[in-house]
């Protein structure tokens, strides 16, 4: 066995410093449905303590997304709600944003979204309360950081606690580590966030998904699509996938991974001058369901996934989104099938 090193021996010095729970706190402590730090009960897109990736291709609007939850995180009204699920502001700490890819881009992004309407229209906050407001509760670090942070997984913690931010913004992560489709790399930089939500600090990632040949459009994304090496996806809790081609107004959504259900698949639209987003078009069920005869599962999937062949696992998720409408009281089941005649069964509005 190697010698231990100095590094070695610092770390387990740390590491002895740690404090354990008892298993029942640990247990029972913990909420049945997550703590929507973005969403609303089980429709959570961001989580209390579990990472969230928001992958996609270029210019799809990761950024626009994450700098929008900074700005509900901070507490600035116009951004209290985004797609429709209220943003849970901060309860203690700064926000870090690491503004890593393209900085320069990142602020006037964000100089954008303090000139909407709402925020200049407010004639008792001018520039200075607003810069003396971001210096006090944003801190952002431009460009790479000083270390690859696979190889020092401590580093981002000690970023995050250097300006007591309770959430961070790493944008992106193949500027967090070098060489991610390598499975050491990846998990040691999924050590690094481990460490930082170990201690209590929020965090979401901007990530990019794997080359696709030209031409070819991923209207139904799956987890594998994100670039980089599996460690990436298995150590957060949630992902988000955008699709579209670059600088296109309207792009999907997709909820790709999720702690409760699932939302959407969603049409986005991106105002660009302002940095506003807003959801464009969602499948209406209980509309769906009103016509006719009702809709099957099939019917359904088909509307929400907008594929003609639905998977199995798509029929399933809208059968279960159709039971979940039947106990909020919106729908109801209008006949309940037979396996054996092959009869689907069908839901209908109340």
């Amino acid at each position: 066995m190697d010698a231990m090193t100095t590094d070695d021996e610092q770390e387990m010095e740390e590491a002895s410093q740690y404090r354990f729970r008892g298993g029942g706190d640990f247990i029972l402590d913990t909420p049945e449905v997550p703590e929507p730090l973005w969403g609303s009960g089980p429709e959570t897109l961001w989580a209390d303590g579990e990472a969230l990736i928001i992958a996609g291709p270029q210019g799809s609007g990761k950024t626009t997304l994450a700098q929008q939850i900074v700005l509900g995180r901070l507490g600035v009204p116009p951004y209290s709600h985004l797609l429709g699920y209220p943003v849970a502001p901060s309860r203690w700490g700064t926000v870090l944003y690491l503004a890593m890819d393209r900085p320069r881009q990142v602020a006037r992004s964000f100089r954008r979204m303090l000139g909407a309407e709402e925020i200049h229209a407010d004639v008792q906050r001018d520039e200075s309360y607003w810069r003396d407001f971001l210096n006090r509760d944003l801190k952002v670090w431009q460009g790479p950081p000083l270390y690859d942070m696979a190889k020092y997984p401590s580093l981002l913690r000690a970023m995050a606690y250097d300006v007591s931010a309770e959430t961070v913004i790493v944008d992106s992560l193949k500027d967090a580590a070098v060489g991610l489709s390598d499975d050491e790399v990846a998990a040691g930089y999924n050590r690094a966030r481990q460490n930082l939500i170990a201690n209590n600090v929020q965090l979401i990632e901007l990530h990019h998904q794997r080359k696709v040949p030209s031409g070819l459009k991923a209207s139904h994304p799956t987890i594998d699509d994100l670039y980089g090496s599996t460690w990436l996806t298995s150590g957060v809790g949630l992902v988000l996938m955008l699709t579209g081609s670059p600088g296109d107004p309207i792009v999907g959504l997709h909820h790709l991974k999720q702690p409760a259900e699932e939302v959407g698949p969603l049409k986005v639209i991106h105002d660009h001058e302002t940095g506003r987003s807003k959801v464009w078009h969602s499948v209406d069920l209980i509309t769906l369901a009103s016509t006719g005869s009702g809709i099957t599962a099939v019917d359904a999937a088909r509307a929400l996934f907008d594929a003609d062949k639905p998977t199995a696992a798509q029929k399933e998720k809208a059968r279960r989104r159709l039971d979940r409408m039947v106990n909020g009281g919106v729908v109801r089941v209008a006949e309940q099938g037979d396996v054996a005649t092959k009869t689907p069964r069908r839901w209908r509005s109340l």
